[in-house]
């Protein structure tokens, strides 16, 4: 019987240490896309970038200006072409609304447009917008480590949370060991199909940190076609509050 109960006992320790385990991996997972978010997104940013979309036949490049305050708001205004100029995207906790200055309406998007294309680019709404957060919904797990452009990477997967109001139902990111750049994520369907490959390059300072200044996104089932993001400069302290995002200051930005 002490035999018996000694090895119960340790079964029950060896289980406990595996269950801890895999909790901390589980917290390391979630610490590391948290690390990878934060650097891009910071307590708050401005941003300019061009985003240039590539189809067999032609190419059109759209640039723009970006806001961010925290994850719950962010602001886009188009500053060209000429026909789009004004145009402009607001995010207030989960409600998003488009600004169209050519026709003086304003348009709140539901969320059943989150996984559509924006502005005909192989981004998604919810992509540029940033409805969901990669940390907040959803649950991470570290699956490997791989090596992306000569820097050594940790491979985390993300799954959905249950009700998260998100459009992938999974993620796969590769992010750097030494600087928590994100390298590489892979974006799949409710089918397990892998639908959008997301490449960082081009490393360079940026508003004072090291961060890919080139996002390529790359649809898996359309032969040479593209939608390239170029950051050109970001500012990470604006001096900006949660008052700047609002409906009548989106319809002001020029």
């Amino acid at each position: 019987m002490k035999n018996i109960s000694y090895l119960l006992s340790a079964l029950f320790f060896f289980s406990l240490i595996g269950l801890n385990q895999q909790y901390v991996r589980a917290q390391d997972a979630t610490a590391i896309v948290r690390k990878a978010d934060e650097k891009f997104r910071g307590d708050q940013s401005k941003a300019e970038l061009t985003m240039k979309i590539i189809r067999p036949g032609w190419e059109r490049t759209v640039s723009m200006q970006v806001w961010t305050f925290g994850t719950k708001f962010s602001m886009i205004l188009i500053t060209a072409p000429a026909r789009d100029e004004g145009t402009a995207y607001l995010k207030r906790d989960n409600e998003i609304w488009n600004w169209v200055p050519r026709i003086g309406r304003v348009v709140k998007m539901p969320p059943s447009m989150m996984s559509q294309s924006w502005m005909g680019s192989d981004f998604t709404n919810d992509d540029l917008i940033k409805e969901a957060s990669i940390v907040t919904d959803y649950t991470h797990k570290l699956i490997g480590d791989s090596t992306v452009s000569g820097r050594d990477c940790y491979k985390v997967q993300l799954t959905p949370k249950p009700d998260a109001p998100v459009v992938w139902s999974k993620i796969i990111m590769w992010i750097s060991k030494n600087d928590y750049l994100e390298l590489r994520s892979e974006f799949y369907n409710e089918y397990g199909e892998k639908v959008n490959v997301m490449e960082g390059s081009e490393i360079k300072t940026l508003g004072g940190r090291l961060l890919p200044a080139k996002l390529e996104m790359i649809p898996q089932d359309k032969e040479n076609q593209k939608t390239v993001l170029e950051y050109k400069d970001i500012n990470f302290k604006p001096g900006i509050s949660q008052g700047f995002f609002s409906v009548q200051q989106m319809k002001r930005l020029q």
